[in-house]
């Protein structure tokens, strides 16, 4: 585990600490997990706005001559349907039929991409990337240099259209514009983000940060705006359903068990292709599926999933008490005869199997 003294700090580090935030160890970097609570924070966020530094997240220019087909070659969605200004999620496959990372793709321009991956991946990422690059496609990681803001939440389109002039309405979701916001020249505005709350990620240099941070929270003052940390960032997550990298994902998981089938396209060739193919046809032995719990009990990441009889069938992966529903609930891998919705299972809890059941995701409805 690091020390204090070898973490990174992304450049809003000392606006954390002074606004009181619990900062902890997390991929490599000094970040706030929290300043007002969880739950607080949890709240504001679906009914309001929250805001999120997470300028750790590792950002790759991929641009000129062959920088689609590179895209191409090492995800496993269709990157040629993208148009500038659009987004796309996707997956690096590995070739052991698992997941090196999942990621956003940008197009800029016809010819450039900025690919968004996992700060825990970075340097591994970069590494997939650069052993299928055998055209010399031009490759920059610009990770230390960009800062991105999240401004989540049902308010957060109010909020941000009072510090510029790009219309955010005309934003879709998944699209993005680059434009000047709070002053500063070619932000990227893009409508994604990871709470399901709805909202824009903001990608700028890391000297606007500071500017760009206290504008934002003035201007969310009177709307119920609260800075947000990783905790709650964990509970809006699992509450939609999404996968996150090192708990659902890795790099021994397919993307189709994860259920991430609709971003992997056999239209095109991508590394592994063929055998991520031949698991499809033949039929998955498991799946992840989301579970809430029945009986009183927290979920927590690598507890056992048995049967009524006791049988292992599967292991947790992600687990809370939802804020929102105020009830545990989770994500699991198991035996894909146990993955029909409503199925019976149990997690075992210091010893104890504790019922669940197969649930529908994303858990809220919206």
């Amino acid at each position: 585990m690091e020390t204090a003294s070898q973490l990174k700090h992304t450049a809003l580090s000392e606006k954390h600490i002074s606004l009181g935030a619990k900062m902890v160890p997390f991929a490599g970097y000094l970040m706030p997990v929290s300043y007002s609570g969880l739950n607080d924070e949890h709240h504001a966020v679906r009914n309001a706005a929250g805001i999120f530094d997470v300028s750790h997240m590792g950002e790759f220019k991929i641009s000129g001559a062959g920088a689609l087909d590179l895209i191409q070659r090492v995800t496993s969605n269709d990157a040629s349907k993208l148009t500038e200004g659009k987004v796309q999620y996707s997956c690096l496959p590995n070739d052991k039929d698992g997941i090196v990372d999942d990621l956003l793709v940008y197009q800029i321009k016809a010819d450039e991409y900025l690919l968004v991956v996992n700060a825990s991946n970075i340097e591994k990422d970069w590494n997939w990337i650069s052993k299928f690059n055998s055209d010399g496609v031009k490759m920059e990681n610009v990770s230390d240099d960009v800062s991105l803001l999240a401004v989540q939440g049902p308010k957060a389109l109010t909020i941000l259209q009072s510090l510029t002039e790009v219309d955010l309405s005309l934003i879709p979701y998944y699209t993005f514009k680059i434009g000047k916001f709070s002053g500063i020249d070619n932000v990227i505005i893009s409508n994604t983000g990871y709470t399901g709350a709805g909202g824009f990620e903001l990608y700028f240099p890391n000297e606007a940060a500071n500017k760009l941070w206290d504008d934002i929270l003035k201007a969310g003052n009177t709307e119920g705006l609260k800075p947000a940390g990783l905790g709650c960032r964990d509970t809006l997550r699992l509450e939609m359903g999404f996968c996150l990298y090192g708990n659902d994902i890795n790099d021994s998981t397919s993307p189709l068990e994860a259920g991430l089938g609709w971003i992997t396209k056999f239209t095109k060739k991508f590394t592994n292709s063929e055998n991520l193919l031949q698991q499809k046809e033949k039929g998955l032995t498991r799946k992840l599926v989301g579970f809430e719990m029945i009986e009183r009990g927290i979920p927590r990441h690598d507890y056992p999933i048995v049967d009524a009889s006791g049988n292992t069938i599967g292991v947790v992966t992600s687990g809370t008490q939802s804020p929102t529903l105020n009830r545990a609930i989770g994500m699991g891998y198991v035996k894909t005869e146990f993955s029909a919705l409503h199925s019976e299972i149990f997690v075992v809890i210091r010893d104890k199997p504790i019922k669940a059941r197969v649930a529908k995701i994303p858990f809220l409805n919206k």
